[in-house]
């Protein structure tokens, strides 16, 4: 499909979206492990992305029908690095979404993912300013030895510091990502890391394990055989350890990745996890509008080329099949807490003698009537959904 192509036609004139993604595709480093849509800049272009992220609203405003301001009940500015947009692009992303969104009447959850190495006071206080009330700090580690095999710019006391500044700034929902499941040879204490995170008011914690993906720095040197990834045996024990110790202190393990204090949920990623319809602007950025999904061009330079000829950064889209649904309902159900409904487990044929084999092997229970997985249950989500599937 090139881009610009139409969008289906049943896709036009749908109910529009109450959750918005903002991609900023900027960074002054990119990490080995990092996939994601990233152009390395010490000094990004911000203006260029403010006009070019209007473009795209105005392009899918005349598209789909959409009459402005829409209500939202969620924003979430990731990257990318958007602590990168300096004191004067918060205000200013703001000032143009205001074109096409009712950001004052609703007061939306607004999240901004931050570096700790470019998180200073001036760049937190204009996030503040500017409406954000949630803010997701790339941690990753608070180990300088495993901080620095990340590549990471920052280290330890840059991250507690970076934590202080948020809170400082006026944000109470603070959320940090932690990665598990590094390579053997890294010695690791998560205990001690997620101490030292608690003992400074962290209320999210989203541990993702690392993974090997294709075509980056790290992919290659786990090709020459100078990385070995981590075992299964690490990556569970780093998993449960997280799990235990995170729930002990009072997080709610809520999906199989995040855990939160209550009230500090994700509200954004919660209508992910529910087939919720949702705008995705930028490069690289996933919309999802039942039964559509759909992406933008990848690259920074395409994507901006894109918008600017006053083409849509539309790349691709498809729509999802009835059986995809179904699976993908029961995949998402799973990853939750809230867990699946009897009915949409009976959906799936022939699942349940499935679903009493994983019951009598712990990784599923049954919760006032929906069934949830267990954190062994979350450890096989993969195996779990591939068992749905044959």
């Amino acid at each position: 499909m090139k881009l610009g192509d139409a969008l289906p036609g049943d896709l036009v004139g749908t109910d529009p979206p109450r959750a918005l993604y903002l991609h900023f595709p900027f960074c002054t480093h990119r990490c080995h492990y990092c996939d994601f849509s990233v152009t390395r800049s010490a000094d990004p272009a911000v203006t260029e992305w403010i006009e070019a992220i209007d473009a795209e609203l105005a392009w899918w405003f005349a598209r789909a029908g959409w009459e402005p301001p829409l209500p939202l009940e969620t924003v979430f500015v990731g990257g990318g690095t958007p602590s990168l947009s300096g004191v004067a692009g918060p205000a200013r992303l703001r000032d143009r979404l205001r074109r096409w969104f009712a950001l004052d009447a609703c007061e939306p959850e607004w999240t901004v993912e931050a570096n700790p190495a470019s998180l200073t006071e001036e760049v937190a206080r204009a996030w503040r300013e500017a409406g954000a009330n949630r803010l997701s700090v790339g941690v990753q580690a608070f180990d300088d030895e495993v901080l620095s095999w990340l590549g990471r710019l920052h280290d330890r006391d840059t991250a507690a510091r970076a934590l202080t500044t948020a809170k400082e700034a006026g944000f109470d929902r603070i959320s940090i990502d932690l990665l598990f499941g590094l390579p053997d040879g890294i010695p690791r204490d998560l205990g001690a890391e997620m101490a030292f995170a608690l003992e400074r008011g962290v209320g999210h914690v989203s541990a993702y394990g690392l993974t090997v993906e294709p075509r980056t720095p790290l992919a290659r040197e786990v090709e020459r055989g100078r990385v070995v990834p981590s075992t299964a045996r690490r990556y569970a024990a780093e998993y449960r350890a997280l799990a235990e110790g995170l729930s002990g202190s009072g997080l709610v393990h809520y999906e199989v990745s995040n855990f939160a204090r209550r009230g500090h949920e994700c509200l954004h990623n919660w209508y992910y996890w529910k087939r919720s319809p949702y705008l995705g602007v930028g490069p690289s950025a996933h919309g999802f509008f039942p039964p559509y999904r759909v992406w933008n061009a990848f690259r920074w330079n395409r994507y901006r080329g894109a918008v600017r000829s006053g083409r849509g950064p539309v790349e691709g889209w498809e729509r999802l099949e009835p059986r995809q649904e179904v699976l993908e309902r029961l995949w998402l159900g799973l990853r939750t807490r809230k867990g699946l409904s009897i009915a949409d487990a009976e959906c799936a044929r022939g699942i349940a003698g499935r679903m009493n084999r994983w019951a009598e092997e712990g990784w599923i229970r049954s919760v006032d009537g929906r069934i949830v997985a267990t954190v062994e249950g979350w450890l096989r989500l993969d195996e779990l959904v591939a068992d749905i599937e044959t």
